[in-house]
């Protein structure tokens, strides 16, 4: 069995794939390389020996044949959005699925059907001409394929379940570069896999997606309180998840009030708590859901309100825009006591970067009334999931930043369910990806990584390795 290398870059077979490839490749010295290898994340700076863009499954096809038989290192871009980096890399080949922005909407099945290039705005835009959705990113230019494959925690998960659950079926080009379909009745261990593992497996060239009825208008918005009531608050917010309804989904944020006109210029850069809410059923019922948080305390800031689902789901695109470094940490947590939230609070106050955060979504509901085996992702029995989310501009302040990030999670470990969010890890979380999914379910998954990929081709994602296989570090990213 060959082993998945890192060769150099060789121009005359290049040039072979050039002249066959309806899309564009890319390689250093091009117009439009400088700005093709940058992604999201600023901090990552790599420089790919060639970049190529296809327009539809025949370039897709194409290029993992040509990486896999001059055994360049893969990486696999759709939104960009990877915080580890995994959608670029240096010296190999980037297969960048951006131009791929087909979608379509089927209303009476409920389902859409959508390439790997396209961003959740661009979904929910199309989908809500028919009053429709599915869980998707909390920021517009995710991109829905990395977020999918991930798992996908969004604001609709606690009715609908999770982006992975929504997933029906899926066309995947593998890693000898042939074509197969994936769902319940052709390739199902390869459906289950792409249910939360990650792009380990193959590059999906569409999505079918289930849909559901959402909006056009929900209740939703933001509430941002004062840190002096902080403690109320996330208690607030953890008593409520138990009986709150399914249509109900709380955010929780901590982070410095930003100099935003809707705030009093008093609480600019102070420490404030945020809830962000939706409700996606009636909008009177989702008065009633949000009016026990509105009672805790006297908000410095109340923008919850009817309001058009594609911009909820556009609320954070001005605050999260590329080009910041950012390193993150995420942990599934078993509960949030009340000696975690002192480490909440104490941590808030030494934050150290006033585009950072921290925060909390809500699991339960349609989440952990799937059956931990029914796909790979795991930890779906956990209370909720902790974001530490640093972000900063200048890079010498790396150090500092990250070692707030890091002293958070740690202080947060005795509260962990053991695993982490694979769509939310850094570079340095490549030890923690079985601890994810589990022992069991992760010796499953290698399993089918030796089935699909022995060779670790797709290696720069949260990789899962071959079982008997190659090693590697590191895929739609």
């Amino acid at each position: 069995m060959a082993v998945a290398t890192n060769r150099a870059l060789d121009p005359a077979g290049l040039a072979d794939l050039t002249e066959s490839f309806a899309g564009r490749v890319l390689t250093p010295g091009d117009g439009g390389y400088e700005e093709a290898r940058r992604v999201w994340n600023g901090s990552i700076d790599k420089r790919p020996g060639a970049i190529v863009r296809p327009t539809g499954v025949a370039d897709v096809i194409a290029a993992v044949r040509f990486a896999r038989e001059h055994g360049l290192l893969v990486a696999v871009r759709g939104g960009g959005h990877s915080v580890a980096g995994h959608s670029t890399c240096d010296g190999g080949l980037v297969i960048d699925l951006g131009a791929m922005k087909g979608i379509r909407v089927d209303p009476s099945a409920r389902r859409a059907h959508v390439q790997p290039g396209v961003v959740w705005s661009e979904l929910d835009r199309e989908t809500q001409a028919f009053g429709l959705a599915t869980t998707g990113g909390l920021v517009g230019s995710t991109g829905v394929a990395g977020f999918t494959l991930g798992g996908g925690l969004g604001w609709l998960q606690r009715r609908y379940g999770l982006a992975c659950d929504n997933l029906v079926s899926a066309d995947v080009v593998l890693a000898d570069g042939s074509f197969v379909r994936a769902s319940v009745e052709d390739e199902p261990d390869l459906l289950w896999a792409l249910r939360g593992g990650g792009g380990n497996f193959g590059i999906v060239t569409s999505f079918e997606l289930a849909l559901h009825p959402v909006g056009p208008r929900v209740m939703a918005g933001m509430l941002l309180f004062p840190a002096g009531r902080g403690a109320e608050l996330i208690t607030a917010f953890r008593d409520l998840r138990d009986t709150a309804p399914d249509e109900l989904m709380l955010g929780l944020v901590l982070r410095l009030a930003p100099a935003a006109p809707f705030l009093p210029e008093e609480v600019h850069g102070r420490p404030v708590v945020g809830i962000a809410a939706i409700h996606c059923g009636g909008l009177e019922d989702g008065e009633r859901a949000i009016r026990p948080i509105r009672s805790v305390a006297e908000p410095v800031a109340d923008l919850v309100e009817p309001r058009p689902y594609v911009q909820m789901q556009t609320m954070q695109d001005a605050s999260w825009g590329p080009g910041y470094r950012n390193y993150w940490k995420a942990e599934f947590l078993r509960e949030l006591p009340d000696p975690a939230i002192d480490v909440l609070l104490e941590h808030l106050d030494g934050i150290t970067s006033p585009l950072s955060d921290f925060k909390f979504a809500y699991l339960g509901g349609a989440v952990g009334r799937v059956p931990e085996e029914a796909t790979a992702f795991g930890h779906r029995d956990a209370f909720t999931i902790l974001n530490v989310n640093a972000r900063w501009s200048d890079a010498t302040e790396d150090d500092r930043h990250v070692a707030w990030t890091r002293s958070l999670w740690q202080a947060m470990q005795p509260f962990s369910a053991g695993g982490t969010y694979t769509n939310f890890t850094s570079e340095d979380d490549a030890d923690r990806v079985e601890g994810s999914f589990g022992s069991e379910k992760y010796a499953r998954l290698a399993e089918l990584k030796r089935r699909y990929d022995p060779t670790n081709l797709f290696r720069l994602n949260q990789n899962i390795v071959p079982a008997g296989g190659p090693g590697g570090k590191g895929g739609v990213a």
